[in-house]
Protein backbone atom coordinates (compact mmCIF):
# COMPACT_ATOMS: atom_id res chain seq x y z
CA UNK A 1 0.00 0.00 0.00
CA UNK A 2 1.67 3.15 -1.30
CA UNK A 3 1.86 5.63 1.86
CA UNK A 4 1.20 9.56 1.44
CA UNK A 5 3.34 11.66 3.48
CA UNK A 6 3.14 15.51 3.97
CA UNK A 7 5.75 17.66 5.64
CA UNK A 8 6.46 21.74 5.53
CA UNK A 9 2.98 22.79 7.35
CA UNK A 10 3.50 25.80 9.91
CA UNK A 11 2.50 29.22 11.32
CA UNK A 12 3.18 31.99 8.98
CA UNK A 13 1.23 35.96 8.88
CA UNK A 14 -1.00 36.87 6.74
CA UNK A 15 0.77 37.82 3.44
CA UNK A 16 3.27 35.47 3.55
CA UNK A 17 4.59 32.58 1.67
CA UNK A 18 4.63 28.50 2.50
CA UNK A 19 5.77 25.62 1.05
CA UNK A 20 4.31 21.96 1.34
CA UNK A 21 5.40 18.98 0.21
CA UNK A 22 3.98 15.52 -0.39
CA UNK A 23 5.92 12.79 -1.12
CA UNK A 24 4.69 9.05 -2.36
CA UNK A 25 6.38 5.46 -0.96
CA UNK A 26 6.58 4.07 -3.90
CA UNK A 27 9.03 5.38 -6.68
CA UNK A 28 7.08 3.80 -8.88
CA UNK A 29 4.06 5.06 -7.72
CA UNK A 30 2.18 6.18 -10.79
CA UNK A 31 -1.34 8.02 -10.44
CA UNK A 32 -4.06 9.42 -12.47
CA UNK A 33 -4.21 12.22 -10.63
CA UNK A 34 -2.00 13.99 -7.65
CA UNK A 35 -4.14 16.57 -5.47
CA UNK A 36 -4.15 18.57 -2.65
CA UNK A 37 -7.55 19.40 -0.52
CA UNK A 38 -7.42 21.34 2.79
CA UNK A 39 -10.15 21.29 5.80
CA UNK A 40 -10.62 23.75 8.11
CA UNK A 41 -12.49 23.31 11.27
CA UNK A 42 -16.20 22.51 10.71
CA UNK A 43 -16.31 22.52 7.29
CA UNK A 44 -15.93 19.97 4.52
CA UNK A 45 -13.34 18.57 2.87
CA UNK A 46 -12.80 21.15 -0.45
CA UNK A 47 -10.09 20.92 -3.11
CA UNK A 48 -7.24 23.16 -3.51
CA UNK A 49 -5.46 21.75 -6.91
CA UNK A 50 -4.88 19.00 -8.79
CA UNK A 51 -2.62 17.83 -11.34
CA UNK A 52 -2.60 15.13 -13.92
CA UNK A 53 0.14 13.22 -13.67
CA UNK A 54 0.67 12.06 -17.40
CA UNK A 55 1.29 15.70 -18.44
CA UNK A 56 1.74 17.42 -15.32
CA UNK A 57 -1.62 20.19 -16.22
CA UNK A 58 -3.50 21.80 -13.26
CA UNK A 59 -6.74 23.00 -11.77
CA UNK A 60 -6.93 25.31 -8.94
CA UNK A 61 -10.26 26.57 -6.87
CA UNK A 62 -11.66 29.79 -7.75
CA UNK A 63 -9.95 30.52 -3.52
CA UNK A 64 -6.71 30.12 -4.73
CA UNK A 65 -6.05 30.76 -8.03
CA UNK A 66 -3.38 33.33 -8.93
CA UNK A 67 -2.01 32.36 -4.86
CA UNK A 68 -1.02 28.48 -5.46
CA UNK A 69 1.21 26.56 -7.61
CA UNK A 70 1.16 22.92 -7.39
CA UNK A 71 4.57 21.28 -8.86
CA UNK A 72 6.52 17.81 -8.74
CA UNK A 73 9.55 16.40 -8.93
CA UNK A 74 8.90 13.45 -10.74
CA UNK A 75 12.37 11.97 -9.53
CA UNK A 76 11.45 11.91 -5.88
CA UNK A 77 7.79 11.07 -6.45
CA UNK A 78 7.04 14.60 -4.77
CA UNK A 79 4.28 16.82 -4.92
CA UNK A 80 4.72 20.45 -3.59
CA UNK A 81 2.19 23.07 -3.21
CA UNK A 82 3.68 26.32 -3.07
CA UNK A 83 1.52 29.29 -1.27
CA UNK A 84 1.82 32.93 -1.51
CA UNK A 85 -0.52 36.18 -0.36
CA UNK A 86 -1.80 33.92 2.26
CA UNK A 87 -5.16 34.90 4.06
CA UNK A 88 -6.02 33.70 7.64
CA UNK A 89 -9.06 31.99 5.73
CA UNK A 90 -6.41 29.79 4.08
CA UNK A 91 -6.02 28.20 7.71
CA UNK A 92 -7.02 24.04 7.45
CA UNK A 93 -5.41 20.76 7.72
CA UNK A 94 -3.55 20.19 4.35
CA UNK A 95 -4.08 16.65 2.70
CA UNK A 96 -2.27 15.39 -0.19
CA UNK A 97 -4.31 12.68 -2.19
CA UNK A 98 -4.17 10.69 -4.90
CA UNK A 99 -6.99 9.17 -7.66
CA UNK A 100 -7.18 6.81 -10.39
CA UNK A 101 -9.57 9.25 -12.41
CA UNK A 102 -10.06 12.97 -12.69
CA UNK A 103 -11.68 14.41 -9.92
CA UNK A 104 -12.47 17.26 -7.94
CA UNK A 105 -14.09 15.09 -5.21
CA UNK A 106 -12.59 13.63 -2.23
CA UNK A 107 -14.58 10.66 -2.62
CA UNK A 108 -12.70 9.53 -5.51
CA UNK A 109 -9.49 10.00 -4.25
CA UNK A 110 -7.98 6.64 -2.62
CA UNK A 111 -4.55 7.54 -1.25
CA UNK A 112 -4.21 9.92 1.57
CA UNK A 113 -1.57 11.27 3.33
CA UNK A 114 -1.85 12.37 7.04
CA UNK A 115 -2.36 16.10 6.66
CA UNK A 116 -0.06 18.93 7.54
CA UNK A 117 -1.54 21.74 9.31
CA UNK A 118 -1.13 25.34 8.09
CA UNK A 119 -1.84 28.57 10.01
CA UNK A 120 -2.21 32.05 8.94
CA UNK A 121 -2.39 34.78 11.69
CA UNK A 122 -4.71 37.73 11.07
Amino acid sequence: QVQLVETGGGLVQAGGSLTISCAASDSTFSPHTMAWFRQAPGKEREIVTHMFWSDGSTYYADSVKGRFTMSRENAKNTVFLQMHSLKPEDTALYYCAAAPVSSIYAVDYGYWGQGTQVTVSS
